[in-house]
């Protein structure tokens, strides 16, 4: 793209209006009844599939468009126009065409060739325009329904969508349990907050109050162009963040040249919204966008956490939720009502909010793909994967030191699994990596959970296939039920706690036995450093750290842990002592021969 034309671009830049060359249609004869009343009284739905479906009919991936997308998702070929989520859907890409049979259709009331406003009603023979009924994202999702049975598709590997593509995911995933072992929910929401709401009602407003909109019948007169391209406009002041604006508009507010034109150019911003609506005026229905932005707006899963607790246990599959921090049309906390309801429900869930700039519109584009592609990448191997590869063959391969506590084949991590029964669910507070979670997978545990608030390491397991949720250990536990997972643990945690008090109690309440580990202040190499040379203790296992740059905040023995069990009345049912360096046991005193701790304790 020209430097020139950089300040235009948005998930738009690639979309066009031109025949969808591969697409492909199916009619349904008889009613097609609608949720909010009426019928249709025939549909066609508009469809493009990418790779092959296999033998056994099982790689078929669906992916599910957000409000202006299509068919299109990606190229068929080099000499194909632009999918609106290439960076996601290809050869070896996330959603890998290689592997996976991906359907994405046009939704019911869109304008790509899907049964819409655009449509020709049997009962006139003119197109419904105005007149076509309220649908809903329950509609849409019947209607993908019966092109998976029309298809020969009885379950998909996944569903994987965003924004309104995640509401449709969400639809799926809790309306047709059966039909879906995955659900990937991107950049969406349980329902739209009433900002989002207010947004696209001034957007319709702005389409039905255009003096052409009552004056035209579809494909007579001009139609509403002024007001379908104010309401994309206003749309993708939403899609944008504030730092994304900044970064565009925020060097010169002023526009290069102010030419004449139907909307105003005098500032760049305005340049670049005007560039936004005059070219989706070029390629979508003004009633199509009334249509779908209102059946996106009417869409719930559950207005309190009951509620969506209740729709979201009725789901069979695994689950993805990924958010972007500064997404403000469906912020994180919305992302985060879903994860916690699915948590409540018992359900396998993965999640993340990644760290990005770009505001709603970073899902379709490609600059952070490098962290939300692993995390689908990785979410799909896990569902369509056999069991995980054995982790000490994986260091191994690798070249790492199988003796160091700083890598995935950590001492303490071979004897925190002895300790815990085989097929017992366990929740993992400050997975890292997943080095822990990794073996206890390859040993067939029955319920996995792991909290990690770092955003690099949870894509580290997620491309591992590992279910981990991003947050703290403190609002993560407050999640939980009381004695939900058999065993809790926290290794190489407890000296980077803040609320020591806090979290042991939370932890006690939601496991039925508890798992610490911690390295001993005590131990004689730290006494030895600071009585002889005067210098603060650094754990060798930590690496080339200092006192200045360790995420550690208190320092503990095995005598502390110990005495603060006695006082809170916690049972301590067996402690492991270990030297690290050799690998062994300790029995005799140590806490002054061990380095490194492991406690199980209950109440």
């Amino acid at each position: 793209m020209a430097a020139e034309d950089e300040r235009f671009r948005s998930s738009d830049s690639i979309r066009n209006a031109r025949p969808l060359r591969h697409g492909r249609i199916e009619r349904f004869e008889g009613p097609f009844p609608l949720e909010h009343g009426g019928s249709l009284a025939e549909v066609e739905v508009c469809f493009e599939t990418f790779g092959e479906l296999d033998a056994e009919r099982s790689n078929a991936v669906l992916v599910c468009h957000a409000i202006s997308g299509d068919s299109h998702a990606a190229r068929h070929g080099e000499d194909d126009d632009p999918g609106w989520w290439d960076a996601v859907v290809g050869p070896g890409k996330p959603v890998d065409t290689l592997r996976h049979f991906v359907i994405c259709p046009n939704v019911l009331g869109g304008c790509r060739g899907t049964t819409g406003p655009g449509s020709v009603d049997p009962s006139t023979g003119r197109p419904y325009g105005r007149s076509f009924p309220t649908i809903t994202v329950g509609d849409m999702v019947r209607l993908h329904v019966q092109l998976l049975d029309r298809l020969g598709i009885a379950q998909l590997l996944a569903a994987v969508g965003g924004s309104l593509g995640g509401h449709q995911v969400l639809e799926l995933a809790t309306s047709f349990p059966d039909r879906v072992r995955g659900a990937a929910v991107i950049a969406s929401s349980p329902h739209l907050t009433a900002q989002a709401l207010a947004f696209d009602v001034v957007g319709r407003n702005a389409i039905l109050r255009d003096p052409n909109y009552q004056a035209s019948e579809p494909g007579e007169g001009p139609g509403p162009a002024v007001g379908l391209a104010i309401a994309r406009m206003l749309g993708h002041v939403t899609y944008l963040s504030r730092e994304a604006m900044m970064e565009k508009f925020g060097g010169s507010r002023l526009a290069l040249e102010a030419s004449p034109a139907a909307f105003e150019r005098r500032f760049e911003v305005g340049s670049y919204l005007a560039h936004q609506g005059e070219k989706f005026v070029e390629r979508f229905d003004a009633n199509s966008y009334v249509t779908l932005s209102l059946a996106m707006d009417l869409f719930s899963v559950g207005e309190t956490r009951a509620d969506l607790v209740e729709r979201l246990g009725r789901s069979r599959c695994d689950w993805l939720v990924v958010s972007f921090s500064s997404d403000w049309l469906f912020p994180p906390f919305q992302s985060e009502q879903i994860v916690d309801a699915l948590l409540a429900a018992g359900r396998t869930v993965s999640s993340c909010v990644v760290e990005s700039r770009f505001g709603h519109d970073a899902f379709l584009l490609d600059d952070d793909i490098d962290r939300y592609g692993a995390l689908l990448r990785g979410f799909l191997d896990r569902i369509d994967a056999g069991p995980l590869p054995d982790p000490a063959e994986e260091m191994d391969a690798a070249g790492l030191d199988p003796t160091s506590i700083f890598h995935a084949r950590r001492v303490d991590y071979d004897r925190i699994v002895e300790l815990v029964d085989p097929g017992a669910s366990v929740l993992d507070l400050g997975c890292g990596e997943g080095g822990l979670l990794a073996r206890l997978a390859a040993r067939g545990s029955r319920r996995l959970v792991g909290l990690e608030i770092d955003e690099d390491e949870v894509v580290v397991c997620a491309r591992r296939g590992l279910p981990v949720v991003h947050s703290d250990i403190v609002s993560g536990l407050a999640r939980f039920h009381d004695g939900e997972f058999d065993v809790v643990i926290l290794s190489q945690t407890l000296q980077s706690v803040r609320d020591v008090d806090l979290v042991m109690t939370e932890m006690l309440r939601v496991g039925r036995r508890c798992v610490v580990s911690f390295p001993n202040l005590a131990f004689r190499a730290n006494r030895e450093r600071l009585a002889s040379g005067g210098r603060a203790p650094v754990p060798a296992f930590l690496g080339p750290r200092h006192w200045y740059d360790t995420p550690d905040v208190r320092a503990l023995s095995i005598a502390d842990f110990e005495d603060y069990c006695t006082e809170r009345e916690i049972r301590i049912l067996r402690r492991v002592a270990l030297d690290t360096t050799t690998g062994k046991l300790v029995s005799h005193d140590p806490n002054l021969d061990a380095d490194v701790a492991v406690f199980v304790i209950a109440r």
